[in-house]
């Protein structure tokens, strides 16, 4: 089957353009022709330049190049060049959405218009050497079938074969030479040195003496430079590319480092928004509840002060947390994770800040390396449950896809070749790990009933083994070996990668799943990868960006058709961290790598915004007025000095109150528009509706308050007493009942991402979690005893009591951390409830109480439209009420229109009752006068059973507690607790 390519693809078409178009203006003239005395228009003669050959010609000045690029930058919405600093002009299109077809019609294009035939595309490693070589093979009968059969050839640069050298330089036909970078890096001008140089910069006499690199720079190629940031990153690379006597260079990437003269821009969120890529889904295996061994995972290093961000699991209330903290020389993971007893003999002895080679080592010996984790699950099990997690998603995606015409491939990237591949004494080949283990998934997983259909007719033993193979290195013996990526050696496996693209396509052929060294990932460059697993070992880290790229091109199917859409293009990467962290990741490199600020306007943005004018013709809106614009959004505080969008902006849009200037009202819907996908429907609060809440101070000042304040305002004490055998009793029975610890469990998430202006996000809805059974107890059990020791403060007999009583230290085993967390939570649930049967409060003495000034000297804020609302005339101290919940709400509400209510408050958080359990602050205060006569004073809490409140849990307990407390420090206040106003009327 051949992959089929179309022509007629808009957003192609403009890139293709906003090339050619630089030159408008340049005479077109012939291709065919002869070496005359003078010069024909568009190419240079050997009489014109030297006797070396036939070349390109420009006839265009620098005010009209820049005119034109201008024009161009205008159109396609991009900053413009304010000068021709150089002939430089970049392209930055999206990882998969045909970049090296975009500038191979590009030098026909400028032929046809302008009559250029010599071109030189530039490389940075071999595998986009054999990449771009594959594209010119497949491509030959689509671009003769397009610009008039005609004539041109393509080679790679081989030093070894110079004629085709002579041949670039004296042919009148399209000539396009594909060169790596290293091919022409080493230039001396000291000729006892030449032997050191590059072939290419050596005198050489099949060229009479003169080195190719003359004959190369006599045709003034027009020179295309992929991946720019790898190319001529150097100072030394960029002098290569000089020698090379360039018309112009056009820089193709999807991340630039440096953009010189930005023509077209299609960056990651266009592509995902116009659906020119697959959708990228990420799915995570990770254990569950399980903090049995010592966690530590290395964050970062930093010199000044010398330390280190860990993340470990820590001691929090009872429960296991897992947590960044930084650490120093000499710290005790002990402590840090608040006397876990795993970290017992963990303590930083040294950290290494050395770059590419960063660590802790610990006083036990032990080291984790940057990015490494130790203390995990074992990393085989992981490992092999996502080999058998990617196999399913990828029969999940045959039984749609198939019926389509679409062969689904899915790709591992591993580190080390002996994992998939080993030998014996004799060199015979032997199943590594990885293989087995696929083998046994793939069998297994082949018997379900929901895959029937896949296997109807085949022998899934017999076929096993041919629907997965390796593409690695191989030494002279063809025994398979680690590599790097860039030597002799991978040339080979880069041009198998290559020749195999459309046969790997076919369903007649059985290869499915594919096992490819993790250095070899440039290399890959198949449309119809849909799943990704990276198996790597070490501690060295693959670019998000660079993991997915080797999937993002649109699938194709048996016709060699693309087949677009996201509802069968989704790449499913196996990441090694949740699906949020990866989105966070993937967001921060766009960033970087494409210099995307997201939620930024920048001065340009309204530029190609179209105009249409009062006779009919459209006009831009142009970079001045953009200017003009940006300047007047940061006039008005609604982006900041860098562009950032204000909350003010985004609340003014939502509440339609943002106007433009009355000179473009007629474009004010575009700008908004363009406007709205940087800063994103976000809800917000407006900070101009925050309100400082000031007092009543009539209210404040009156009798009725002082009368009300005085009934609550003192401090108490407490003791408790409760019979210890009793609460070891109920302790065993409540964990006997209420403590079921399962097995630990593997949980396998996914979600699909989007990627706006405003960010890289999870979609809406996509989120699933799925549970499976882990066999493995591969840790050692923890001081239970000491442990809710600690955690509890009840005596070690009392603690055994209870475990032996409750008959579930078989559950200990299954998960001991999980267990020790559930068993804290219903000690100390409990405990909650015997200290409120048995909790006695005194009442200080009338020295001990909140003084009324304490309102005066805490100011309290809230916003108009979201959590407050204004207080009716003297029915409070506050001019508002701020709340908490719709609860509060509706009481407030009721409060200030019920007639009985004389005046209320919400007492303030600082107004607190001391508990076992902690602090504890009530709702409201409230006086209702009943007949003008009868004075009742009140303390409510609306919270309460109707919300579903169990008793015994910490903050029911607590209001238990304040029952008691009010009764003892007054016989005329009433403690109330209800949860709707209706509840409350019954006590007036």
């Amino acid at each position: 089957m051949k992959i089929q390519f179309d022509s007629n693809l808009d957003y192609q078409d403009r890139a293709i353009s906003s090339i050619v178009d630089i030159f408008e203006g340049q005479e077109v003239c012939q291709s065919n022709f002869s070496v005359v005395t003078h010069g024909a228009k568009g190419q240079r003669t050997i009489n014109d330049l030297n006797d070396l050959g036939i070349g390109n010609r420009l006839e265009l000045l620098d005010d009209e190049i820049l005119s034109n690029v201008q024009n161009i930058q205008l159109k396609n919405g991009l900053a413009q060049s304010k000068k021709l600093g150089s002939m430089d002009f970049s392209v930055e299109m999206e990882t998969g959405t045909g970049k090296t077809y975009v500038y191979l019609k590009s030098i026909f294009e400028l032929n046809r218009r302008y009559g250029f035939t010599k071109f030189i595309i530039v490389v940075p490693s071999i595998a986009i050497k054999e990449g771009t070589k594959k594209t010119l093979d497949i491509t030959t009968e689509h671009f003769k079938s397009i610009f008039d059969n005609v004539n041109y050839d393509y080679f790679i640069y081989d030093s070894s074969n110079l004629e085709q050298v002579r041949d670039f330089a004296t042919s009148s036909d399209i000539r396009i030479m594909v060169i790596n970078i290293d091919a022409f890096r080493k230039s001396f001008t000291d000729p006892s040195k030449d032997t050191k140089a590059n072939i290419i910069h050596r005198q050489n006499d099949r060229l009479n003496g003169q080195k190719p690199i003359e004959f190369i720079a006599s045709t003034n190629p027009i020179v295309i430079i992929d991946e720019p940031q790898s190319v001529d990153s150097t100072t030394k690379a960029k002098e290569a590319i000089e020698t090379l006597n360039p018309l112009c260079r056009l820089r193709y990437s999807a991340t630039h480092v440096e953009k010189f003269n930005l023509m077209y821009k299609l960056d990651s969120i266009d592509a995902y928004e116009q659906q020119l890529v697959k959708q990228i889904e990420v799915a995570n295996v990770q254990l569950e509840d399980s903090s049995n061994k010592p966690y530590i995972k290395l964050m970062s290093v930093s010199a000044n002060p010398r330390s280190a961000k860990i993340e470990i699991d820590v001691n929090q209330n009872g429960t296991t947390k897992r947590k960044t903290v930084t650490v120093k020389d000499g710290d005790d993971l002990y402590e840090k994770s608040n006397s876990r007893g795993v970290y017992s003999d963990y303590v930083i002895n040294d950290i290494y800040i050395e770059k590419g080679n960063e660590y802790i080592e610990f006083s036990n010996q032990e080291s984790v390396n940057i990015g490494q984790i130790i203390g995990s699950v074992d990393d085989d099990s992981i490992k092999r449950l996502q080999i058998k997690k990617t196999i399913e998603e990828h029969l999940d995606k045959e039984l749609r896809l198939t019926q389509k015409g679409i062969k689904v491939l899915s790709l591992f990237f591993i580190d080390r070749v002996a994992n998939y591949r080993q030998y014996d004494a004799d060199a015979n080949p032997l199943k590594g790990k990885y293989a087995q283990w696929f083998e046994e998934e793939y069998k297994e997983i082949s018997k379900r009933r929901k895959y029937s259909t896949l296997f109807n007719d085949v022998d899934v033993n017999t076929e096993v083994s041919k629907i997965h193979d390796g593409y690695f290195s191989a030494d002279k013996k063809g025994i398979l070996k680690d590599t790097s990526g860039n030597t002799v050696d991978d040339e080979s496996i880069f041009d198998k990668i290559m020749k195999n693209k459309e046969k790997l396509l076919s369903f007649s052929e059985p290869l499915r799943f594919i096992f490819s060294h993790s250095a070899l990932k440039e290399g890959w460059d198949n449309p119809n990868v849909f799943q990704i697993c990276t198996l790597n070992e070490t501690s060295s880290v693959m670019k998000k960006r660079q993991e997915i790229g080797r999937g993002l091109r649109i699938c194709v199917n048996q016709d060699g058709e693309r087949v677009r859409g996201f509802d069968v293009n989704t790449l499913t990467v196996m990441a090694n961290e949740s699906y949020e962290k990866f989105a966070e990741a993937l967001q921060k490199e766009i960033e970087e790598e494409e210099g995307i600020k997201f939620g930024v306007i920048e001065e340009h943005f309204f530029s190609n915004i179209p105009v249409v004018n009062e006779d009919g013709s459209v006009e831009y809106f142009g970079a001045s007025k953009s200017e003009d614009m940006f300047r007047y959004l940061q006039a008005k505080e609604y982006i900041d000095k860098k562009g950032k969008v204000q909350n003010s902006l985004r609340a003014d849009i939502k509440e339609n109150k943002f106007e433009v200037p009355q000179e473009y009202k007629a474009v004010q819907a575009q700008i908004v528009s363009v406007i709205l996908k940087v800063a994103g429907t976000m809800n917000i609060k407006n900070a101009d509706d925050k309100k400082l809440i000031t007092l009543n101070k009539e209210v404040y000042l009156s009798d009725d308050f002082k009368a009300l304040w005085e009934q609550i305002k003192y401090k108490t004490t407490y003791r408790v007493d409760f019979d210890v055998d009793k609460l070891v009793l109920e302790c065993a029975k409540q964990m006997a009942n209420d403590l079921t610890i399962g097995k630990i469990k593997y949980l396998y998430s996914k979600a699909k991402n989007k990627i706006t202006k405003v960010g890289v996000e999870i979609l809406e809805g996509s989120a699933e979690d799925k549970f499976m059974d882990c066999d493995i107890i591969d840790y050692e059990l923890p001081d239970v005893v000491t442990y809710l020791q600690n955690e509890t403060n009840l005596m070690r007999k009392n603690i055994v009591d209870i475990l032996i009583k409750s008959g579930k230290l078989q559950d200990f085993q299954n998960n001991p951390q999980k267990f020790i967390d559930g068993a804290v939570k219903i000690i100390k649930k409990t405990m909650n409830s015997f200290i409120v049967d048995g909790i006695k409060y005194q009442k200080l003495g009338n020295d001990f109480y909140y003084a009324q000034e304490c309102f005066e000297e805490n100011e309290l804020y809230g916003y108009l439209s979201s959590n407050m609302i204004e207080n009716k005339e003297n029915k409070s101290i506050f001019t508002h009420t701020v709340y908490d919940s719709t609860i509060e709400e509706n009481f407030a509400k009721a409060f200030n229109e019920n007639e009985n209510v004389k005046l209320f408050t919400k007492l303030p958080s600082w107004f607190k009752i001391n508990t076992p359990l902690g602090g504890y602050n009530p709702d409201w205060a409230v006086l209702i006068e009943k007949d003008n006569e009868e004075k009742l004073y009140f303390v409510v809490e609306s919270k309460g059973s109707g919300l579903g409140l169990d008793i015994k849990t910490s903050e029911s307990s607590k209001i238990e507690c304040a029952k008691k407390h009010f009764n003892e420090i007054s016989q005329d206040v009433q403690f109330v607790q209800s949860d709707k106003f209706s509840s409350f009327r019954e006590y007036l």
